[in-house]
């Protein structure tokens, strides 16, 4: 201690923590709090002992500082006896017992930093074991060269501790949503991104392999993970994560931001395509009209940004065999049938033209369709037994009615087919011979009338000769 500084300008300390601390963004209790570990390193170092737990406080309207010392309230059964050169000397050079007091077990009473319940009660009079005793030392302002640089150093640590406190909170809060950054540099398979405070990281398991990154592009990323773990914060971020279309959905609709309109499931092949279930919770909005947009264009932005991508907008329903023929579109589905419902094992049959489509290219369109609804999807394009047998029992059903008709037919006629001929045949003859009767009759009245007419005629002649 021949090394003395004349005193610690704890003002101009206070001033150049707080210049510190507003351009890192930290509150007033953290400088605080910084300032007061300094000091309490110094004077340890300085007037301390060895295991001795001192706090400093630091008053910045009056600029005092107070140094107080903690020590823990124990007993016997917490702690062992204090251990002496005596002991430590004979323990070195006996041999190890070989069962062991639990007492040896207990850590050893320190006097710098515990005190015995008896003696803690003289201080303070309702103090109990495990609580902590407060004791205040002569405040000092003097401090050697070591002692300052140890402060130095405490303030230096305490400072990147905070500022990486601050950066981990301020991501955590942003972990799992979009952000956009600026690629700083490509560095093997890995591409450093810059979000302003902080740099984060692009793994090759996050990137999409028909992209390519170059210095000074700017990105939406997901933020998949904020670790605080290592000694710097890592943010790990995603272009091929399914949420990271799910929040730019939420970015280009309204809708889905407000919760009018709910995505219930993602399915991606990340650089290739997508499908994305939704439902309305509202009456009166069309959910797939919406997410697509007057002319496409909220759908087209979402494409654009995930450089062409395509993406399948299909209806989410609460029944299966609607949910997995909405989740085959564009192929028409001509029936699914689910055999097991507890393996959730769906077989769809559609027409051979559409089998491919179903398919589609390598497999892709039903392996979305399976991860989007979470079934097991079986697709086949022979003729199902229900429709075969729908048919079969159609056939039957029309031949047993033309049968039945003809019995109808039969039962309803009195003659059989012959009569009815000669029948008619007859009852033509009487409508000729009815029509010839009444022909016959009218020219019998015609001649009587005539008759009648000339003698009346013979009649009127003979008077006027008269």
């Amino acid at each position: 201690m021949t090394d003395k500084i004349q005193s610690i300008d704890i003002k101009a300390l206070s001033e150049a923590m707080s210049q510190i601390c507003d351009e890192k963004g930290l509150r007033n209790e953290k400088i605080l709090e910084i300032v007061g570990c300094a000091l309490a390193a110094a004077y340890k170092k300085d007037y301390g002992a060895k295991g001795q737990i001192i706090k400093a406080q630091f008053n910045p309207k009056d600029q005092t500082v107070v140094f107080s010392q903690i020590k823990e309230v124990v007993d016997k059964t917490t702690r062992a006896p204090e251990k002496t050169e005596d002991s430590s000397t004979k323990s070195e050079t006996s041999p190890l017992p070989q069962v062991q007091d639990k007492r040896e077990a207990l850590p050893y009473f320190n006097k710098e930093r515990d005190i015995y319940l008896k003696d803690a009660k003289k201080i303070k009079k309702d103090v109990k074991v495990g609580d902590e005793v407060v004791t205040n030392l002569k405040s000092e302002t003097k401090f050697g060269r070591v002692a300052a640089q140890n402060a130095k150093q405490v303030i230096i640590q305490k400072l990147r501790e905070a500022e990486k406190e601050i950066l981990y909170e301020e991501f955590k809060n942003k972990e799992g949503k979009v952000i956009t950054a600026t690629v700083q540099q490509v560095e093997g398979s890995n591409v450093n991104l810059d979000l302003g405070k902080m740099v984060g990281v692009l793994a090759a398991g996050e990137q999409v392999h028909t992209e390519h990154y170059r210095a000074g592009q700017k990105l939406k990323v997901y933020v998949k993970k904020v670790n605080n773990e290592s000694r710097d914060t890592a943010i790990i971020l995603s272009r091929s994560n399914p949420n990271l279309v799910k929040q730019l959905f939420a970015l280009e609709v309204p809708e889905i931001f407000t919760g009018s309109i709910v995505i219930e499931s993602i399915a991606r092949e990340a650089g290739s395509r997508s499908k994305i279930a939704i439902q309305s919770k509202e009456e009166g909005i069309d959910p797939v009209g919406s997410c697509i947009g007057q002319k496409g264009i909220r759908v087209q932005a979402i494409i654009d940004e995930l450089g062409g991508e395509k993406i399948d907008i299909v209806k989410y329903s609460s029944d299966p065999k609607i949910f997995i023929t909405n989740a085959l579109s564009p192929a028409t589905v001509k029936l699914v049938r689910i055999p097991h419902e507890d393996k959730k094992r769906a077989v769809v049959y559609v027409d051979p033209d559409q089998f491919s489509l179903a398919i589609g290219r390598s497999g892709q369109n039903v392996r979305l369709a399976t991860n989007l609804t979470g079934w097991s999807i079986d697709i086949t394009d022979k003729e199902p037994r229900e429709i075969i047998k729908r048919q079969s029992k159609d056939k039957k059903e029309r031949k047993k009615g033309k049968e039945g008709k003809k019995k109808i037919k039969k039962l309803t006629k009195d003659k059989p087919e012959k009569k009815d001929k000669e029948d008619k045949k007859k009852s033509i003859k009487t409508e000729k011979e009815v029509k010839k009767s009444k022909t016959i009759k009218q020219a019998k009245k015609a001649k009587a009338k005539i008759k009648t007419s000339k003698s009346t005629e013979k009649v009127k002649t003979s008077k006027k000769f008269k």
